[in-house]
């Protein structure tokens, strides 16, 4: 399994440079009879048709981040555990590596199988390989439940928060600033958004018997013309984590509420995903894999499984905590841990 990570690893597909990698994972793919595969973009979709009465799909992503002199891969020891170090161990080529090696050792899992090797998912929304499948052949991940292979530390995490991203802007008037009773500070109007976002409190908030907590950030402010000059805009850009009980309408709508006195323009909203673990073949997974369910506090793509009625968890090798880090690295146990549970899963 550490080969065909590192190999994996090793075939550099920055996003939108997924050829290479699509074209070595069909190559794999149509050598199996038991696969019919589809090959859409730089996506690579596989899929048993063995007549099973259920179906599920698990994907992962080809693309990384920027390579930063960290290939090709290399082994090491860190604090006494076996790593595989380079771009892509963790984010997501370990699960990655999980993923091609069952689709090609398992002729008969218990259930059917829809393997899902997708691109573009570290750049903008509208690119995304699993997003345009959803939106053009949704057909290809009708499925009773999907597991994504996204870092996780081989242990599952359920569904994930929302996230909305918002630009408040604050109105004034400009005048010298030896004269700031001619105009209104736009900078000074934003403070109380500033004492708002400071004394926030996180919410815990429990569904579907995992807690999930939220977040609310500034990530982002500008303001100001000259040294000299009374600011007349400023603006405050907020990032809203929200748990999966409330959809992106609603989490909007509080963040109106909160920031009452600003121009409040959407930049970008993704509704989050319920856990679904109380589905039969949910509770066959977790009792296979083994370990607690944790719930998942960033946006993944299980989203888009969930926006399709199809529940989903999170479940792969490495640190999500080192994914993009130039340092990234991934334990071998942890890639060998995904592969024994999956596989029990699949073949129980």
């Amino acid at each position: 399994m550490i080969e065909l990570t590192a190999a994996l690893c090793d075939l550099e597909s920055v996003s939108g440079n997924e050829a290479a990698i699509a074209d070595a994972v069909e190559a794999q793919l149509r050598a199996c009879a038991h696969l019919t595969v589809i090959r859409d973009g730089d996506a690579v979709i596989a899929s048993t048709s063995l007549g099973r009465d259920r179906r599920v799909v698990i994907a992962g992503h080809l693309d990384t981040v920027p390579v930063n002199d960290n290939l090709p891969t290399r082994r090491d020891v860190r604090d006494g555990v076996d790593v595989l170090v380079g771009r892509g161990t963790v984010d997501m080529k370990g699960g990655v590596a999980v993923q091609l090696a069952l689709a090609v050792e398992l002729e008969a899992p218990k259930v059917d199988v829809t393997w899902v090797f997708y691109d573009n998912e570290e750049v903008s929304g509208d690119l995304n390989g699993l997003a345009r499948i959803a939106r053009t052949r949704p057909d290809l991940l009708q499925a009773d439940f999907a597991v994504l292979c996204e870092p996780t530390n081989a242990q599952v995490e359920g569904g994930c928060n929302g996230s909305a991203r918002v630009i408040l802007t604050y109105r004034g008037i400009r005048a010298h600033s030896a004269r700031p009773w001619m105009g209104k500070n736009a900078i000074h109007a934003a403070a109380g958004a500033i004492v708002t976002l400071s004394g926030w409190d996180a919410d815990e908030i429990e569904v579907d018997g995992l807690v999930y907590r939220e977040s609310l950030n500034a990530v982002g402010i500008s303001g100001g013309i000259a040294g000299n000059v009374i600011p007349d805009e400023a603006a405050i850009v907020v990032n809203y984590r929200f748990a999966p009980n409330r959809s992106g309408a609603e989490a909007v709508e509080s963040l109106r509420e909160w920031f009452p006195d600003a121009e409040l323009v959407v930049d970008d909203l993704a509704d989050g995903a319920r856990p679904g673990l109380d589905a039969p073949i949910a509770q066959e997974f977790l009792a296979a894999v083994g370990g607690e369910p944790k719930p998942k506090y960033g946006w993944t793509d299980v989203a888009r499984f969930s926006a399709l009625g199809i529940p989903a968890v999170n479940y792969g090798p490495g640190d999500p905590s080192l994914a993009h880090m130039d340092d990234e690295h991934v334990p071998v146990e942890q890639i060998e841990a995904c592969l024994v549970g999956l596989r029990a899963w699949l073949t129980a």
